[in-house]
């Protein structure tokens, strides 16, 4: 979801009103993908990488995830929805851990549509953490190191219970992946759009979704109906 700050200084608006616009996108988005019979939706709302950006900056984001969490949890659990937080809990403040442990409680058992917020989420992160955790328990003598798998190691990812990854979106024309999923995103089509995350709406999602499905996916085999036409 990129584009925020850009979306703001163009219109000579502090970046945080971009995020607080952007927070509007991703309830549009949302609303959008249920409508659509999207079962996951995964967000990047907070890298490992932006703790290098102002306080001030970060603290406006946390206060829009409260805001978020204070306004459409409840109407979201009454749909049916799942929330799960994927990404590191070391380093967030005691109040922010308190939504997160809230928002994965309180929907825990919905199952009508799923929205996976990356929030302190780095994908080198995520590797390097179920890595370690393999390496404790070889070192335990609780796992062989010749038994190690892919399955194995997806067992010990924040991302562990959810599906790879079938289409990738980002926005604002950035053509870069940016430490995101990068372990579930092996085989995803890839749609990288102009268009500033604050502006994104159900007629791009439609949009992508449409490209999506006309993509030649061949998961590193061959179009079998493709090779016998040729």
């Amino acid at each position: 979801m990129d584009g925020n700050g850009r979306w703001a200084q163009s219109r000579g608006l502090p970046r945080v009103a971009g995020h607080k616009e952007g927070v509007e996108a991703v309830r549009r988005t949302v609303d959008a993908c249920k409508k659509l019979d999207v079962e996951h939706l995964t967000i990047f709302s907070f890298s490992t990488e932006n703790w290098r950006r102002p306080q001030t900056e970060i603290d406006a984001l946390f206060g829009l995830l409260k805001l978020f969490v204070k306004k459409d949890l409840a109407r979201l659990h009454k749909e049916g929805v799942r929330i799960r937080i994927i990404g590191s809990r070391e380093g967030l403040p005691s109040d922010v851990l308190k939504l997160v442990y809230e928002c994965e409680e309180k929907t825990k058992n919905n199952s009508e549509f799923n929205v996976n917020i990356a929030f302190n989420y780095g994908a080198r992160a995520e590797i390097v953490e179920a890595t370690r955790a393999i390496a404790e328990d070889v070192a335990k003598g609780c796992l062989k190191a010749d038994s190690i798998t892919e399955a194995t190691l997806q067992s010990r990812m924040w991302t562990q219970d959810l599906p790879d990854v079938d289409l990738l979106i980002r926005t604002s024309g950035e053509l870069r992946i940016s430490n995101f999923l990068l372990w579930s995103i092996a085989y995803s089509e890839l749609l990288f759009l102009d268009v500033l995350w604050p502006d994104f709406g159900r007629a791009d999602l439609e949009q992508a979704i449409d490209d999506f499905k006309n993509r030649n996916r061949r998961f590193g085999g061959i179009n079998e109906s493709a090779n016998q036409t040729a």
